[in-house]
């Protein structure tokens, strides 16, 4: 049993703190918050530390059953924290149809993630959760917290490559359902 999973169950039995947890978790949780955050387009105003504070207090209160499920939580919280920010900037009420364009990329657009690619992804990515929840699962944890199929195999309890197979499926899905809409 790992660390985490041992102060998991602990902590159910109110042996372990929030702050022990926390500081064990913390450098892990700031890892998948800037691998997400280097996806997000320059000067994106939420920063990777803010991320896993936030994700954090979402997912705080919760008990939960080992590492792989804590984690889980933690990257479904991020992804969610990430779409409500695109929803909050595309509404209309806060200028969403507006374009910030900095003065020093006038002359060339800097690259940066669409927030219509981010929302496309995530109504795509519900409908594909309802038919294929597994490989779903590996979509969020690859595409939204930047982890490789290694990571995602262990973190779900299979096979490399059936992470791959499912990787690929879920791919090929969700570019007809984003493109053919």
């Amino acid at each position: 049993m790992s660390e985490i999973t041992e102060m998991l169950s602990a902590r159910a039995q109110k042996g372990v703190s929030d702050d022990e947890l926390m500081s064990t978790v913390y450098e892990e949780l700031r890892t998948m918050a800037k691998i997400r955050m280097a996806h997000e387009r320059a000067g994106h105003t939420l920063q990777a530390t803010a991320l896993v504070h936030e994700a954090w207090m979402r997912i705080g209160d919760q008990q939960f059953e080992n590492r792989r499920h804590f984690f889980s939580a933690a990257s479904e919280a991020m992804r969610r924290i990430l779409v409500d920010c695109a929803r909050r900037k595309k509404a209309i009420c806060r200028g969403g149809q507006m374009q910030r364009v900095e003065t020093d990329e006038i002359d060339g657009l800097a690259c940066e993630q669409d927030e219509d690619e981010l929302l496309a992804v995530h109504d795509a990515l519900e409908r594909f959760e309802e038919r294929e929840p597994r490989k779903a699962k590996i979509v969020k944890l690859r595409y939204f917290v930047g982890m490789t199929g290694e990571e995602v195999a262990e973190a779900l309890g299979v096979s490399l490559a059936t992470v791959n197979r499912d990787w690929a499926f879920a791919r090929a899905w969700l570019f007809n359902e984003i493109n053919l809409a």
